[in-house]
């Protein structure tokens, strides 16, 4: 049977339409709701300032091992619960999974859940198109951070699954103290040397989140048609455990799986941790309804 690529996902998964940028309504945010969310680049800003630190602390071998377990415990936490669960509804999961899954994607300085998806909503109505806040056609330094400071930073609106649950929303407004306080916790486990690097670490992570924005936009391949420029792309998915095959994503955007690509006519998988870690909650009990495009005979669902 031969492959369709869909633009866009069947309706049956309930993905947002398209719109024009126009026909989107702008939310109001009440002011201890804005001066919650810019703590959120200051302290980003605040993590490449503190960098700095490890060239007068140094790092030993166990900094850098605290380095690489909070760059992937927290890109697991945004990829696996803020993308793919809370955001893309890519499977089903207790309210607990994402309490702690949001908490700890807030100690990597990647804002609340609320924030998260409201953005991310965007980037899919939108993508590379005027309203996407990233939009890549704008260059790659924009796509990658400069959208964060300036009026793109707030989204046009809070999505309200996320807001109809108190424990998430609240989370969303203290985003901030789980970052600070994991950097107490590694100044407490090993004085300046591993506050430097949690620096090091959270700075690393968020340029390798922005990869996704910006990489991803520019270079890579299309083996499915999505209406954008979203690519396929080897190095931003081992920077951020599958999220790299991201035209995969923007064709499929309900997909857990996106370690999918599509050579000769045919369905082949790629390598994505994420999606290993959602089967491992599947092991568990604490993952259900998985949602997937295709078969193991490779005909498309749905």
């Amino acid at each position: 049977m031969p492959l369709k690529s869909p633009s866009r996902p069947s309706p049956s998964f309930s993905q947002p339409a398209r719109e024009t940028a126009t026909q989107h309504q702008k939310q109001h945010y009440s002011k201890p709701v804005l001066a919650a969310y810019w703590t959120g680049p200051v302290f980003i800003i605040t993590c490449h300032i503190g960098v700095v630190m490890a060239l007068f602390t140094g790092l030993s071998l166990g900094a850098w091992l605290w380095i690489a377990f909070l760059y992937w415990i927290r890109m697991l936490a945004i990829t696996g619960i803020y993308h793919r669960l809370l955001t893309h509804k890519s499977y089903s999961a207790p309210k607990p999974v994402k309490w702690v899954g949001s908490i700890i994607a807030c100690a990597a300085g990647q804002m609340g859940p609320s924030w998260w998806k409201g953005h991310h909503d965007e980037h899919h109505l939108f993508s590379d198109q005027a309203g996407d806040p990233h939009n890549s056609t704008k260059g790659f330094w924009w796509s990658h951070y400069q959208w964060l400071l300036g009026g793109n930073f707030l989204p046009s609106k809070l999505p309200a699954d996320v807001e109809k649950d108190p424990i998430l929303r609240l989370i969303d407004r203290f985003h901030i103290v789980p970052a600070i306080a994991l950097g107490l916790i590694s100044f407490a486990l090993g004085g300046s040397e591993y506050l430097a690097a949690f620096f090091v670490s959270t700075t690393l992570l968020f340029h390798g989140v922005a990869t996704v924005n910006s990489l991803c936009h520019q270079f890579g391949t299309q083996p499915f048609h999505s209406d954008d420029h979203s690519r396929n792309n080897g190095l931003v998915a081992f920077l951020t455990l599958g999220e790299g095959w991201h035209n995969c994503h923007h064709a499929f955007p309900w997909s857990a799986r996106q370690g999918i690509t599509k050579i000769d006519g045919q369905i082949k998988y790629l390598p994505d941790p994420t999606f290993l870690f959602i089967q491992g909650l599947q092991r568990v009990g604490l993952a259900s309804k998985i949602r997937l495009p295709f078969t193991k005979d490779a005909t498309e669902l749905n």
